[in-house]
């Protein structure tokens, strides 16, 4: 145990005289995504009924990965937002913002110290729709932050397994109806919680044929204090299809558990459930 906070130690120490170090690009690699996609459904005068719709979707996938030496730091950030009208209810079809920073050392060929930093909240209000009275989320209801410190297998750039058996994830809920109503987790009039335990992230590309492109994140977290078979997951599957330059085909699967938050289930029941969405889109795409 001596030995894990000396060596982690000595990781953040580094990680504060990098940061102050002068800015070289040559050791930077950046680059990101972002897509803009629509639909819509619109009748007139249409025998067999329907109602016009209407859908507009943005992704923004950013990174920025500096690699010098024995030190790698690699950041991203995925935005997302979208909105759907249909007939006189609008609501949303997407919306999320997920920050992740990991700085390693070397420790061999394939290995490295690591320590991760990883946020993750919403831009707006969520309802249960067509329930539309009362909010079920909201910006920072809930916020993820999740801190961890462990070993970082990475072969290749398309694929890494972080393993930390030391990470502390706080769950956030400023709203003060939704902390009230105990959302998320949290105690009823609380708006912090927070949980110990172990954390395995899970990244993976890999072109599946000419310009098609799949990626895929497996987060798994199992907290030491509570109940710690109950792993929460949130896993996410990216697929996109490029038909030139500028325009693409996207298709993106989010599931999430967490047996902390209530969620209705088919069945008319409440309590913790498997989280499905899944947004697939044809439109503008640009990646730099």
């Amino acid at each position: 145990m001596k030995k894990t906070i000396i060596s982690f130690s000595l990781l953040l120490l580094n990680l504060a005289i990098f940061a102050q170090e002068p800015a070289d690009t040559s050791y930077w690699k950046k680059g990101g995504m972002g897509t803009l996609t629509f639909s819509q459904v619109s009748f007139y005068q249409w025998a067999s009924g329907g109602e016009n719709s209407y859908s507009g979707n943005a992704f923004l996938n950013l990174f920025a990965n500096y690699k010098k030496e024995n030190i790698v730091w690699d950041n991203t950030l995925g935005l997302g937002y979208g909105l759907m009208k249909q007939g006189t209810l609008t609501k949303k079809s997407d919306d999320r913002i997920d920050l992740t920073s990991q700085f390693g050392m070397k420790a061999s060929e394939k290995w490295n110290y690591s320590a991760m930093l990883g946020f993750k909240t919403q831009f707006d209000k969520g309802y249960n729709y067509p329930d539309v009275s009362s909010k079920i989320s909201d910006l920072f209801s809930p916020a993820y932050l999740t801190i961890s410190a462990g070993m970082d297998y990475k072969p290749s750039d398309r694929f890494n397994v972080f393993i930390s058996p030391v990470t502390g994830k706080m769950t956030f809920v400023v709203d003060d109806t939704l902390s009230m109503a105990g959302a998320f987790g949290v105690t009823p009039g609380e708006k912090f919680r927070a949980e110990f335990g172990g954390f395995v992230k899970v990244f993976y590309k890999q072109p599946i044929m000419k310009n098609v492109d799949l990626q895929a994140k497996l987060d798994l977290f199992s907290n030491y204090l509570n109940n710690p078979g109950n792993i929460d997951i949130n896993a996410e599957f990216l697929i996109v299809m490029k038909i030139n330059e500028f325009l693409a085909a996207t298709f993106n699967t989010m599931l999430i558990y967490d047996d902390d938050v209530t969620v209705l289930r088919s069945d008319d029941s409440s309590g913790p459930g498997l989280q499905v969405k899944e947004v697939f889109g044809v439109g503008l795409s640009y990646k730099f």
